[in-house]
């Protein structure tokens, strides 16, 4: 929780002190000469600003996952930024899983809790977002209204209304964006594969020097997400059919083996040529970032790209490094925020979002050394002086070239995950 110093606090006093002392001469007046009521002052403010009227002056209770220090500090830095904006206290309240926060929520409403709720804002995506929507936990077509959202491009950029292909309708504000991507040590690989086709050529010549994290890691589940678009794209394109579009469809039972059983018959053939034979695999991506650093592997791959050159800056990773986005489609998805639906503070955690997808707050979050997390917000979109707050130093040799993504692909459906997790168990699962 912030802990608010002594000077904060009488800026704050001050504030609704002036407040306090105008509505006691406002009240002393009479009525033939008051001041038009609320109701009509309102009337004459835009939605936004009636919302930017009730907002301020107020609490947001804003759980987030708190594992990281980099990412601790920019929200700190936000957390000032809209005290003085809107005299917000944002509190930071630090999760180590996104379900906690779902829980909580989930508790609230079966107390029928329905507007005294103790999460005024989350941070979200994927199956904790796919819950909560099924729960009617979410407040509702908000985010699409917020006046930052139009910099996101959203008639074209279709990232910022689907949540792991589940659509949005307005319940969630695209905050950030990561991508799955490749790294390898120069000094041992000169050219390393650029698409899933090279990669299995890649392995098949240079056995044991690649694997990926054992499911159910996050970071081995977003490769075998990846392996999957890629065989059914080029499934699709031979034999002319469609049956990537299951992927953004619920897994069931008549349409899982459809779906999976290119990918089994694939990592059939693969696993051999892994580290190890494929008989055990990592169970982390510091794992697989450490064999890389032991040099038992030259290929690996990460969801967050600022974290390659933190580790070479750090001497995790060998000054040789270097990263790049394989060409055939990166994995991509959006992280959002969301408003709960019995939120005690909405207009307030409304403004928050907003400030959140400002070109100030994306590009302050974008720069590697604060965060380097992708920005949401689309460059045409910008003006100069906007697009200005984008450009950074040089980068460190070993992070990702900058517009290295020419293309992504969309995480399949939530409901893909457990079934890939259990398929992959059963046929695959090895101990530690």
């Amino acid at each position: 929780m912030r802990v608010i110093t002594a000077l904060p606090m009488l800026k704050r006093l001050t504030r609704y002190s002036t407040y306090a002392m105008v509505m006691s001469i406002c009240i002393g007046i009479s009525a033939s000469t008051a001041s038009p009521t609320t109701a009509n002052i309102n009337q004459d403010l835009s939605p936004w600003q009636q919302i930017e009227a009730q907002g301020s002056n107020q609490d947001v209770y804003f759980y987030a996952w708190g594992g990281d220090p980099q990412i601790n500090a920019y929200l700190q830095w936000v957390t000032d930024q809209v005290d003085d904006k809107y005299n917000i206290n944002l509190v930071h309240v630090k999760l180590s899983d996104t379900s906690e926060a779902v829980s909580r929520v989930l508790a609230e409403k079966s107390a029928h809790n329905d507007n005294q709720g103790s999460v005024d804002l989350v941070w979200i995506n994927g199956a904790n977002f796919a819950t909560m929507s099924e729960n009617s936990l979410l407040l509702k077509q908000w985010a699409n209204k917020l006046p930052n959202f139009a910099l996101t491009d959203p008639e074209n950029n279709p990232t910022v209304n689907f949540d792991f292909g589940v659509p949005t309708n307005g319940m969630e504000a695209p905050w950030g964006q990561a991508s799955l991507t490749f790294y390898y040590d120069s000094l041992s690989t000169s050219k390393p594969p650029t698409t899933l086709t090279e990669l299995t050529t890649w392995t098949a010549k240079n056995p044991g020097r690649f694997s990926y994290p054992k499911p159910p890691d996050f970071l081995g589940m977003s490769f075998l997400k990846y392996v999957l678009v890629m065989l059914h794209e080029q499934q699709d394109a031979q034999t002319g059919k469609n049956t990537s579009a299951q992927l953004n469809l619920p897994a069931t039972e008549e349409n899982t083996a459809l779906v999976l059983d290119p990918l089994w018959a694939f990592l059939d053939g693969f696993h051999p040529t892994l580290w190890r034979n494929g008989e055990q695999f990592v169970q982390t991506g510091a794992q697989m970032r450490r064999l890389v650093d032991d040099t038992e592997l030259s290929l690996a791959f990460t969801f967050s790209a600022p974290e390659v050159p933190a580790a070479v800056q750090r001497y995790d990773l060998p000054q040789s490094i270097r990263s790049y986005a394989m060409s055939d489609g990166s994995l991509s998805n959006t992280h959002f925020v969301a408003i709960p639906y019995n939120a005690s503070h909405p207009q307030a955690a409304q403004l928050v979002a907003n400030f959140l997808m400002s070109p100030e707050a994306q590009a302050k979050k974008q720069t590697p050394s604060v965060w380097g997390d992708k920005s949401v917000l689309v460059q045409s979109t910008l003006s100069p002086a906007q697009q200005a707050l984008f450009k950074t130093k040089q980068p460190h040799p070993s992070a990702l070239p900058f517009d290295s993504v020419k293309r992504t692909v969309s995480e399949p459906h939530p409901s893909w995950v457990e079934a890939i997790q259990q398929g992959w168990q059963a046929r695959y699962g090895v101990s530690p």
